[in-house]
């Protein structure tokens, strides 16, 4: 049995007391609670507030809770109960549609699928929980690029692929896009990423009004689009379910 590493053991001990703690407590306090000596204890506390994961007081010296460990424990909280509420839309939006639909995060610089529900039919299809699309050339991605900045950094300070001969990777052409999605709401890829497919998207908000996600349905483009176009009833199944789950997570009316 591989052996644990003990100065994670012991990092991990210090972020459990100060999380179930008093709201902020001293080096000797620390120290004194886990049984370190306080060149040891100074070390880890030292290590995590380089990291973010720990905040020294100015004034007293005494420690908490990171921002940037709230962060990432919120994440987690947003992405599960964004999942649980989009649970039913979802499931009304695949069969309304009759197209898959895909529940997309913003992770890292691109896209995450969270949750995806199958087409309504008998076709072989493979669940994508999990995999990752690009931020600049899929519907998910210029919903969450258009209305969350940290995307919107991620996509135009970062390089754009060509995937197909109609994604858009000149920045100034991209932008344009973005605005465009912010204008109407909605974002679409008609074979950007993949020849013979399109999808259409829409933000996702929550109780902040922030946005939190993008829920979008993707097909074959004779199916999807209609002379070119995507057709107009498939928008707005898609808008109504963003906005049903937003409703849901306590954004009220958009």
């Amino acid at each position: 049995m591989a052996r644990n590493i003990q100065s994670l053991e012991r990092a991990a001990a210090m972020l459990r007391l100060l999380a179930g703690g008093e709201r902020r407590l001293g080096l000797s306090d620390i120290a004194a609670s886990l049984d370190l000596a306080k060149g040891t204890a100074h070390g880890i506390l030292r290590t995590l507030q380089a990291e973010g994961f720990v905040e020294q007081d100015p004034a007293s010296g005494r420690y908490q809770l990171g921002a940037e460990l709230l962060r990432l424990g919120s994440t987690y909280l947003d992405v599960h109960e964004l999942r649980a509420r989009a649970l039913v839309w979802t499931d009304d939006l695949a069969r309304s549609s009759g197209e898959a639909v895909y529940l997309g995060v913003l992770h890292q610089q691109g896209v995450l699928i969270v949750h995806h529900v199958f087409r309504p039919d008998d076709s072989r299809q493979v669940l994508e929980v999990g995999a990752m699309q690009p931020l600049h050339s899929t519907a998910l991605g210029k919903v969450l690029s258009a209305f969350d900045p940290v995307a919107h950094s991620e996509a135009t300070e970062g390089s754009r692929k060509a995937y197909t001969s109609r994604t858009v990777t000149a920045l100034d052409e991209f932008e344009g896009v973005l605005d465009l999605t912010r204008a109407r709401g909605w974002a679409d890829d008609i074979e950007e990423t993949w020849d013979g497919v399109a999808s259409v998207a829409a933000p996702i908000h929550d109780r902040r009004r922030m946005p939190v996600g993008a829920v979008g349905v993707m097909g074959a483009v004779e199916r999807v689009c209609k002379d070119g176009e995507l057709r107009s009833e498939l928008v707005a199944a898609v808008r109504d379910c963003a906005r049903a789950v937003s409703r849901d997570l306590g954004a009220g009316r958009f």
